[in-house]
């Protein structure tokens, strides 16, 4: 088992694609050709809460991800909401209109009710419960599926630590750290934790992401390492530290030049009843919620995407700009440049 101790999701990535092709071992795989560890990596994040990714390299949907994470949290698997922020999605569909493994609707609805309020309340109960597992793995409905989707996160274990803060294990059988644990995972993930430990009423703890098969698919992982060679991110002349100290400096929450904002800033039954509405949200549609989380992040958020998506991405760099999520509002922004630098390029 190999160890990454990392502060948040952004380091976390180069410290992957760092250890992949140092061991530089390659195997088939249902999808093709991966590059991958020869044993299970266990990803710890100390600061979970700093979720947003900003490699340019990387280029990560922002929009996609944070949707993503809210639209799980309400325990949705249909296609309907999530498709407008990432058309992908369909792939991974069997009948074009839902998702099989939808990890939301896995914690919230599929085994018949839902699986957070019944751990909330045991971890509000008894600080020492060891009996808080949320389960996502369906030995009935998944060893023997065909289908495109099949959840590759089974369960998820919390507890409250010995600093009396919610701690987080994510078990993962086959985990792509592009797209998967260093992307969207290391979002809607630290999103669930969050929104438990609001309800517990105690703050986050360490999150650790346990990935069975640790891989990356060739072509993206070498398109990717190509990237980083070139912006010299990688240095290949030091074996085991090859990660320069600009690098880790780079990153806009160790210099200061971001940092999280709360999620949820009220009672959690009012904070649900908010989520609800700003999923059925039509396109600009003037919306007052309770908690400022929405008003103040979800709400530019997702207006200054229907600006983009109609054609006005100009316009969109400044909607978002009333974001008060900082980490949000710079990935949002740089994500819009990237797009209209690559127009005017094309």
């Amino acid at each position: 088992m190999k160890v990454i101790e990392v502060r948040n999701v952004h380091d976390a990535l180069i410290r992957g694609i760092d250890l992949l092709q140092v061991e530089n071992c390659k195997s088939e795989s249902r999808n093709g050709i991966v590059y991958e560890s020869t044993t299970p990596v266990t990803t710890v994040y100390n600061r979970p809460a700093e979720r947003v990714i900003f490699w340019e390299e990387r280029n990560a949907n922002p929009f996609f991800h944070f949707m993503e994470g809210l639209w799980m949290l309400k325990g949705r698997n249909d296609l309907k909401f999530i498709h407008y922020y990432n058309k992908g999605m369909k792939n991974y569909s069997d009948d074009g209109e839902t998702l099989h493994g939808a990890y939301g609707w896995r914690w919230r609805s599929f085994f018949m009710y839902d699986q957070l309020p019944i751990i909330i309340e045991r971890l509000k109960e008894d600080s020492a419960d060891r009996r808080s597992v949320l389960q996502m793995w369906d030995p009935i409905e998944d060893l023997n599926r065909n289908g495109v989707d099949v959840p590759c996160n089974t369960c998820i274990y919390f507890k409250r630590d010995t600093a009396n803060r919610l701690q987080m294990t994510v078990c993962n059988r086959s985990n792509d750290i592009i797209w998967g644990a260093y992307g969207a995972n290391a979002v809607h993930m630290s999103m669930l934790q969050e929104y438990m430990a609001s309800a517990i009423g105690i703050p986050m703890g360490t999150y650790y992401q346990v990935s069975n098969n640790y891989h990356a698919y060739s072509e993206v992982f070498e398109e990717l390492l190509q990237k980083f060679i070139e912006r010299d991110a990688l240095d290949f002349y030091t074996q085991y530290l090859p990660i320069r100290n600009f690098l880790m400096n780079s990153n806009p929450y160790t210099i200061g030049e971001v940092q999280p904002y709360p999620m949820v800033n009220t009672e959690i039954q009012t904070w649900e009843l908010d989520l609800l509405g700003f999923l059925d949200r039509t396109p600009f549609e003037e919306m007052e919620f309770k908690d400022p989380f929405f008003n103040e992040v979800a709400v530019p958020i997702q207006d200054s995407w229907w600006l983009h998506k109609i054609g006005k991405t100009e316009e969109a760099t400044i909607e978002i700009q009333k974001c008060i999520a900082s980490d949000w509002r710079k990935a949002c922004w740089e994500w819009f440049n990237r797009k209209i630098k690559n127009k005017e390029i094309s």
